[in-house]
């Protein structure tokens, strides 16, 4: 997710093939297709690698959907998708399946990610790494019939932002998981994470969303990382996801140009980093960069006026005040606060 802080938490297509999913268990019962997520639905981020529960997690914030980081290949060139590329956490109904049903149960659901940055920054992200596109496509198969989902996050960050060949293979197996998805009357959202400018995307993360467009593949929500800005700056975080979520509506209209304002907001997604982000070391009169409870409140109000898709934070293992002035801890925001009292702000803007 982040451009410094996942290196330290991380140590087809057209024709499938049957062993692709061999033994897979869908997470559903009965394997029938789950409903779509909400149209507005808070989806915090889930360190699977910190070897939680995501169940327990869900239950104990409140947080009912999740975004549960990340795919990842073990080695640059493989195309055997993994949690966090680790072989003992292979894509299979045995891990996660029965939490993933739990939260279910409780009315939620999960989001699974591709990338971030701990892959991106290693070449392990599937398309940087697999060089095939008709196997990367069955990889994201691989883990939507796995779990049974109906959407997918794709993290493209670092160096992954100008890995233009596996950005038009990426593009590519992504059409084509779609066309599966179609024949088979399966729903499959796509989501783009990308990091922004307090302006809005730079031109690399555009061209992202350029390929998706040449290749077919069809992009639900475009879900802007609004902080880890490095630029030297002070910055009141709110105001700054508003700049960042105006400049990304002028591209989608650039990008998109027959489609309303409305439809644009509905394909914005805004994720924070709570508390101090991992530009928080900032100057000498403090961090730079941090998002507080008060600017919780009032992205999740603007977030709901504005009808946006998604909104969503990095991440519920951090969302606890275990370390006040730490910048881009892992497992606490920084900041002074209650026990998932983010999420708990957050949380309401989940609705149909």
């Amino acid at each position: 997710m982040t451009r410094s802080l996942l290196v330290r938490g991380l140590l087809g297509a057209a024709t499938v093939f049957a062993a692709t999913v061999a033994g897979a268990a869908p997470a559903s019962a009965g394997g029938r297709h789950q409903p779509t997520l909400p149209d507005h639905v808070f989806a915090p981020y889930f360190q699977s690698y910190n070897g939680t529960d995501p169940a327990a997690v869900s239950r104990a914030s409140g947080a009912h959907y999740l975004t549960m980081a990340f795919l990842q290949t073990q080695t640059t060139g493989s195309c055997d998708i993994l949690w966090n590329g680790d072989p003992a956490t292979p894509v299979a109904h045995s891990r996660y399946g029965p939490q993933i049903a739990k939260i279910r149960a409780a009315g939620g659901d999960v989001v699974p990610s591709f990338g971030g940055y701990g892959a991106d920054s290693t070449a392990t992200e599937i398309a940087d790494s697999c060089t095939d596109v008709d196997k990367i496509a069955a990889a994201y198969e691989k883990v939507v019939t796995t779990y049974d989902v109906t959407r997918l996050d794709m993290d493209i960050e670092d160096i992954s932002l100008d890995n233009t060949a596996a950005i038009d293979r990426r593009s590519q197996a992504i059409h084509l998981v779609q066309r599966w998805a179609e024949r088979r009357h399966r729903p499959l959202q796509i989501v783009y994470t990308l990091p922004t400018a307090p302006t809005g995307l730079e031109q690399n993360a555009i061209d992202v969303l350029a390929s998706a467009i040449k290749y077919g593949a069809r992009v639900d929500i475009v879900n802007i990382m609004t902080f880890d800005y490095y630029d030297d700056q002070a910055h009141e975080m709110a105001a700054t996801t508003k700049t960042a979520a105006a400049g990304l509506l002028g591209t989608l209209h650039t990008l998109y140009p027959h489609r309303s304002q409305s439809q644009l907001w509905n394909m914005v997604g805004i994720t924070e980093m709570v508390g101090i982000d991992d530009y928080g070391t900032g100057g000498e009169t403090g961090p730079l960069e941090v998002f507080t409870i008060a600017d919780a409140h009032a992205v999740t109000d603007w977030a709901t006026r504005h009808h946006i898709a998604e909104l969503s934070f990095w991440a519920v293992g951090r969302d606890n005040g275990g370390c006040p002035g730490t910048p881009g801890s892992d497992d606490c925001s920084g900041v002074a606060q209650g026990p998932y009292q983010f999420t708990h702000i957050m949380a309401p803007f989940t609705r149909r």
